[in-house]
């Protein structure tokens, strides 16, 4: 029973050293996704693969493997252009925010997050000082990013995780090429990495 308590004790100083180094850094960066979407990311899980996720609701066992399906086609194609830095799940920090429409212009199902328009400012895009998107980064080191939820259409999901990934490993591994496609307020879209 001592040797229980003992290993208790031990696992619980760990966890508790390990939170006092990393929440200044966790508490900026909730900060920072919080203040994007106006939404409270009370739930903090990991995909099966390990990249954090932090969601206003905890999301299904298929939202979290289609995230990790956008990262491990994020990873593929990473290596095929020879990138090699930030390719790893645990790297990644993904915030699921509420969707603020379900549906784009079309009618078509499109969760996505209202967001300033900044850059795309008087685009087709701006929606009168907004834009919708379907995800957004917001951090480059740790990777993170925020998307919407979804209920259906999770090929999206892997699909918007690959591509708000593909921001970052550039940033990562190729300033240029990440400058010149950092945003598409002047065209240019995804996949970037072919």
């Amino acid at each position: 029973m001592l040797m229980k308590l003992k290993l208790l004790s031990i696992a619980i100083f760990t966890a508790s050293l390990f939170a006092v180094t990393t929440s200044a850094q966790s508490r900026a960066l909730l900060n920072r996704a919080q203040g994007v979407t106006g939404d409270t990311f009370a739930v903090s899980v990991k995909t099966p693969n390990g990249a954090n996720i932090y969601a206003v609701s905890k999301p299904s066992a298929a939202m979290l493997k289609a995230i990790d399906k956008g990262l491990t086609d994020l990873f593929a194609v990473a290596r095929k252009n020879n990138y090699r830095s930030r390719l790893n799940y645990s790297d990644y920090s993904i915030f699921i925010a509420r969707s603020d429409r379900t549906k784009d212009s079309q009618g078509n199902y499109s969760p996505d997050i209202a967001v300033g328009a900044a850059q795309y400012a008087g685009s087709v895009y701006d929606q009168g000082g907004f834009i919708y998107a379907a995800g957004m980064v917001i951090a480059y080191t740790p990777c993170a990013f925020v998307i919407a939820e979804h209920t259906k259409d999770l090929n999206r999901v892997s699909d918007v995780v690959r591509y708000e990934g593909e921001h970052l490993v550039l940033y990562h591994n190729d300033r240029q090429r990440y400058a010149a496609t950092a945003d598409h307020s002047n065209g240019g879209g995804h996949p970037i990495l072919q």
